[in-house]
């Protein structure tokens, strides 16, 4: 069957019904726009004042008509074209100002947009990405702020614009002819009925179609990086079905919202035409009692169509607007979600004094455990955890958990799937927080480490190895500081057994595409590792990095890495016996609870479920060797 993604967090269907107001929405914008004001505004006045030349083109018609077309004098008709003349190249020099006045500055408001929310991305908490389908950010950095971007630089200006031109031509209009004008003033009420009920329901379907839009970008997304299954299945049919119900939802939507459009075009452009027909009548018939100038007439209805393109432009100025504001609250839904603090309410939270001092914790040397005071290393203290969205009264994932793993010592977590092993290094670094109890690194709370630094403190290797589309070289550097090199390199790519990229075209400067699937599985995880000890972390936390390996290059690895724990803290999830075997101590995990701790051989004699998770893994090692 066709997968089809479920709603996005924040789409029409995950979230409760609200009213919004569009302007409320759009005023959102003005800290980025204050600073480009000033140009803004002055392309609006001189937008004003070119639409406004176009208004003068019909006084100049009357007197053409009633002077010089009336007395049959020919130099006061040539006199009359060359200022259509002057005033069109005046509105035409005028419009282009404008547009060069708005360029520049509106395209410096979408990119620092844009870089805000890239920025506010990069400090969301794990669990924020865990909730939203990634098209639907990318659709909010793109099609959103292009949207905006359209709205700053046409609407906004436009719709002071022409009211200002609507008012000035019925001004105008009211001076030639009070009689007449009013008759080109009926439509005025039905239509501004009619505008009010356009932006009900076009701000409706304007939210469902940007929120598809960003369901079909994840489906998209999906397809291209899961390509190999898609094409080692043979789903190319099922993920076609799901593409096409998605265009189609998408199709249905875009429709309703041409059908909303037809329909206030067709009011905003009828209504105006008949009263338009209305005046051209009744002024017929005011010229041939004599009552009204031929030239008066012509000037009237020159200004009645000037102003059509004002008027009619109401239903797509307004659609755009309503548009941009459903952007603005796509893009603020994001940028109003709580980033991650340096500081967190857990309990057992230390002390100012002891936040102050994180900064300067000082490694602790095997030799110095016994002075330590047992608060060296991790420690996790009655560390209980459940999920930000999780119900209030659930079993929590992990719940009570309280272990120690002494300085330069290397834990091996045991468990069996799903029993939360993966989680709890996810606290180590704080992409997680704590529910309750603490996390302390050397005795300090990591909630009183800022964020940048317990991360420079803690390097992570996960399961699942991400690299990013670029060299080898800098995926592995990603985890050293600024100033390691090529020495640094080369040491982890050692530990790692990775001396397989130099035989890569580019060497370690080979690109390695997007997710890195131009490489094997065992060569990312074997890059993943080396990213992890490069900096020569304090702490280390390894969440089965040799899952991918074979035997023979596990057991390479193994050896090199044995000398890299030998100079750090580590937590390494474990999975096979020969992992195992690399730490100083095994814990075993279960229920959300540390139910045992010892050598792996204690543990082999005085746990039956650890016996039985080893006795399984020895036997399929076993099997994979035969």
């Amino acid at each position: 069957m066709p997968t089809t993604p479920a709603p996005a967090e924040g789409t029409d269907e995950t979230r409760p019904t609200r009213s919004r107001s569009a302007v409320r929405s759009l005023l959102r914008l003005w800290p980025y726009v204050k600073p480009v004001r000033g140009r803004l505004g002055v392309a609006a006045v001189v937008a004003v004042a070119a639409s406004c030349t176009g208004l003068v083109i019909p006084l100049v018609l009357k007197w053409i008509v009633d002077g010089p077309v009336a007395d049959r004098s020919t130099g006061g008709v040539w006199l009359g074209a060359l200022y259509l003349l002057l005033l069109g190249v005046a509105e035409a020099v005028l419009f282009g100002l404008r547009r060069w006045l708005v360029a520049r500055p509106l395209a410096g408001v979408e990119a620092a947009m844009r870089a805000d929310l890239y920025r506010h991305l990069q400090r969301l908490p794990i669990a924020f990405h865990d909730r939203w389908a990634s098209g639907q950010l990318l659709s909010r950095g793109t099609t959103d702020l292009m949207l905006l971007r359209m709205f700053l630089a046409f609407p906004l200006t436009f719709l002071l614009v022409n009211s200002v031109t609507i008012l000035v031509g019925v001004l105008i209009m009211l001076a030639q002819d009070w009689t007449l004008g009013l008759v080109l003033l009926a439509p005025a009420l039905p239509v501004m009925v009619v505008c009010w009920l356009f932006e009900k329901r076009y701000s409706r379907v304007a939210r469902q179609a940007q929120d598809q839009v960003g369901d079909l970008t994840t489906l998209v997304e999906e397809s291209v990086l899961g390509i190999r299954i898609i094409k080692g299945f043979g789903r190319h049919r099922s993920q076609a079905l799901a593409f096409r119900d998605l265009s189609r939802t998408l199709r249905g939507t875009e429709l309703a919202k041409a059908r909303l459009l037809a329909g206030i075009y067709a009011a905003i452009t009828t209504l105006p035409e008949l009263a338009v027909g209305a005046a051209l009548v009744l002024g017929t018939v005011q010229v041939a009692d004599g009552s009204l100038s031929a030239g008066t007439l012509v000037a009237f209805l020159s200004t009645a169509l000037a102003l059509r393109w004002p008027v009619e432009s109401i239903g797509f100025l307004l659609a755009m607007s309503q548009e941009a504001a459903t952007a603005t609250e796509r893009y603020f839904e994001v940028m109003d979600a709580a980033p991650e603090s340096d500081t967190a309410p857990v309990s057992g939270a230390v002390s100012a004094s002891g936040a102050a001092s994180a900064s300067v914790v000082a490694p602790t040397s095997g030799a110095g455990r016994a002075r330590d005071g047992g608060h060296g290393g991790l420690r996790f203290d009655g560390v209980r955890f459940r999920y930000p969205d999780a119900e209030s009264d659930s079993v929590p994932v992990l719940d009570g958990i309280d272990l120690h793993i002494r300085p330069g010592e290397t834990m091996a977590l045991v468990g069996g799937t799903g029993s939360g092993k993966t989680t709890l290094t996810a606290l180590v670094p704080r992409l997680h927080e704590v529910t309750a109890g603490r996390i302390t690194l050397d005795g300090v709370d990591i909630t009183a480490i800022p964020r940048e630094e317990l991360r420079a403190l803690v390097a992570v290797a996960f399961e699942e190895p991400t690299l990013f589309s670029a060299g080898v070289g800098e995926n592995v550097l990603m985890g050293a500081p600024d100033t390691a090199g090529e020495a640094d390199l080369a040491r982890a790519l050692a530990v790692a057994q990775a001396d397989f990229v130099h035989a890569l075209p580019h060497g370690t400067d080979t690109q390695v595409g997007e997710q890195g699937l131009s490489l094997s599985g065992g060569q990312r995880q074997r890059l993943a590792l080396a990213r992890a000890v490069v900096g020569t972390p304090r702490f280390l936390v390894l969440d089965d990095p040799l899952s991918a390996l074979d035997v023979h290059t596990e057991a390479l690895v193994e050896a090199a890495l044995r000398r890299v724990l030998a100079g750090t803290t580590a937590l390494v999830v474990a999975h096979r016996p020969s992992t195992v075997l690399l730490a100083d101590r095994v814990a075993l995990l279960s229920g959300g609870r540390i139910t045992a701790v010892g050598t792996h051989h204690e543990l082999l004699r005085t746990s039956a479920e650890y016996a039985w998770l080893m006795s399984g893994r020895t036997e399929t090692s076993e099997r994979e060797n035969r």
